[in-house]
């Protein structure tokens, strides 16, 4: 699809890339997660070669997750942090999902919902890592007592449980605002969507506080 004139660089390959990598990964971390967590869902096991391919797999990938996400980590933590705009923003989370925009403050580059994907996400991928490798019986399952693996079983089902929950409210909401998606898919926003979506980080961008090169125009 050719990309429009006045076009604005929302995420660049890097971004991209890094994201989907993330996203992959925590997909096959759910399915295989699951289908070790209760015997109804063992069937997903089969989507990678059975139990014992599943059980080998499942902590290399969360390996996978950890490094992937650190990239995220660096490229977006800046944009990540919590200003005054965002509990304003929170206080009219009403507006916000009648879908009445022109109601809610102006908003930068990401909004405080996209935020608190991030941060939580950013502490819930660490817990289960560092869980992960208490019960990773192969290599460490002789570090440690069974009474201490059994609590690091609950802690890491619990953190996966909640980590599935932000995920989903993450893709929903992506789906909900129109053309999200494209941005993560194509890497633009067009300046409507921005300023509709992202009024406050559209006019920092007018006002060249951030990289001018995010806009570009076509002939």
């Amino acid at each position: 699809m050719t990309r429009p004139a006045n076009a604005i660089t929302r995420y660049t390959v890097v971004n991209r890339v890094n994201h989907w990598i993330t996203a992959i990964c925590f997909v096959l971390l759910t399915l295989s997660g699951l289908s070790m967590f209760h015997p109804i869902l063992f069937f997903l096991s089969d989507l990678f070669g059975g139990g014992q391919w599943t059980r080998a797999v499942h902590p290399w990938i969360g390996i996978m997750l950890l490094v992937s996400y650190s990239g995220l980590i660096i490229q977006f933590w800046r944009e990540n942090l919590v200003h005054k705009d965002d509990i304003a923003w929170m206080k009219s989370i009403g507006y916000v999902v009648t879908n009445d925009e022109e109601h809610v403050p102006e908003v930068g580059r990401n909004n405080a919902g996209q935020k608190m994907v991030f941060w939580s996400m950013t502490l819930l991928i660490p817990v289960l890592f560092f869980s992960g490798l208490v019960i990773w019986e192969v290599y460490f399952g002789a570090a440690t007592s069974i009474p201490v693996q059994r609590v690091a079983v609950l802690i890491h089902s619990m953190a996966a449980i909640a980590a599935i929950i932000v995920w989903v409210v993450h893709v929903y909401a992506a789906i909900w605002i129109r053309n999200s998606v494209r941005a993560m898919t194509q890497g633009y926003v067009t300046p409507g969507w921005a300023w509709r979506h992202h009024r406050k980080w559209l006019r920092e961008l007018a006002a060249g506080q951030h990289d001018k090169r995010t806009i570009r125009k076509h002939p």
